[in-house]
């Protein structure tokens, strides 16, 4: 499980180390660096995907994701104003569990005879046993051009080699390897699309779904697969929770799967192009909560997106039961959906002086964390 989340440098998050529990809330105002949390966690996945600086490039690239504010921080209250940056660009992610923990650093690179001077660069990167980095725990460790990884007598391999991308994606050291599979696990959903053309409401050729595509185009599909590996009653018991006497049927069209659904009082059940936004986005809340193949980490943006405020406790009730099986982190502005999540850590996100902070929280407050030095 991972027990802390640092991010430094990213949009408004300055600095920020936050502590996380099995099942995490992350709530907040509007503007209080919500979505940046989320897409920080993102980007560290992205880097097990050899896709770091990909996606970094499709937010604009490194310069548009560094935070914005002043270099020296506040002083009684009041931002110090600074246009001209004179430390090194860093933007540095990080993550501590309780067996394994990874950071990693961009900078720009050293100019030099080159168009691509603003592609970002890792400057360095560390992957370590436990929560902390410490020197004795360290398996794993880039500078640059420079990657060192410990061998089965306990000493140092190191080679130089240039990557283009994290050494997650392209070193064959097997505590990297495993760090990189279980990152790759981690999951994402981030509001699914509901209107008229979204990929849910159109039928697709049915193949076993264990893990619904972050479109929700396989929605059909994955409700089966639930239905088949034996959670038939849970999956009838999640439709009936928030639509008491409905039921959802999977129907086959020569290959093509269909969904139907079926709701007291109504004469026929209705197509999945007929279901309100709110009905199809709770069906494809069941079909993301009920894999049959939890990931080690499961991440939502904004949930309640579109749903009914009667709806947000069988929500709720979705998310608990993924915990079980899952680290669950929520983020989310709704007052209801974090009242009904009674067993969750909440962390209260607010805005002082340009800078997301966690409500609360002092400088001895905050979870054990080291940066590896570059």
């Amino acid at each position: 499980m991972i027990q802390t989340l640092a991010v430094e440098n990213y949009r408004s998050l300055r600095r920020l180390v936050l502590p996380l529990s099995p099942l995490t809330v992350v709530t907040g105002a509007n503007g209080t660096g919500k979505s940046s949390l989320y897409r920080a966690m993102r980007l560290l996945a992205d880097a097990s995907r050899a896709g770091a600086v990909a996606a970094l490039a499709r937010e604009g690239g490194l310069s548009s994701t560094l935070w914005a504010g002043p270099e020296q921080g506040s002083r009684k209250g009041r931002p110090v104003q600074g246009t001209v940056r004179t430390r090194p660009i860093e933007l540095r992610l990080g993550f501590g569990g309780d067996e394994y923990g990874y950071a990693l650093d961009f900078g720009l690179p050293r100019p030099g005879v080159t168009m691509f001077n603003r592609d970002p660069e890792f400057k360095r990167e560390a992957l370590w046993h436990g929560p902390v980095l410490r020197p004795a725990t360290l398996v794993a460790d880039r500078a640059g051009h420079v990657v060192r990884a410990r061998n089965a007598d306990g000493g140092w391999d190191s080679l130089e080699i240039r990557l283009t991308d994290s050494m997650l994606g392209e070193l064959a050291a097997p505590e990297v390897l495993l760090l990189r599979d279980r990152l790759r696990s981690w999951r994402f959903y981030d509001q699914f699309r509901t209107d008229r053309d979204a990929p849910a409401r159109q039928s697709r050729i049915g193949t076993r779904t264990p893990v619904l595509d972050h479109e929700g185009a396989d929605l059909a599909a994955a409700l089966q697969t639930i239905r088949e590996i034996g959670a038939a009653a849970d999956l009838d018991e999640a439709v009936a929770d928030a639509f008491p006497g409905a039921r959802v049927d999977v129907v086959d069209h020569d290959g093509r799967f269909g969904l139907r659904f079926h709701q007291h009082g109504l004469l026929r059940p209705l197509d999945v192009a007929e279901l309100s936004d709110g009905t199809l986005r709770y069906l494809l809340w069941v079909a993301a909560l009920y894999t049959p193949r939890p990931p080690e980490l499961l991440v939502l943006n904004e949930p309640e997106t579109s749903l009914h405020p009667d709806l947000l406790p069988p929500l709720a009730h979705l998310v608990s039961t993924a915990a079980t099986r899952s680290q669950v982190v929520v983020v989310t502005h709704s007052a209801t959906l974090v009242g009904a999540l009674t067993k969750a850590t909440v962390l209260t996100l607010v805005k002082e002086a340009s800078t997301t902070t966690l409500d609360g929280q002092g400088l001895l407050d905050q979870p054990p964390w080291y940066w590896p030095e570059r």
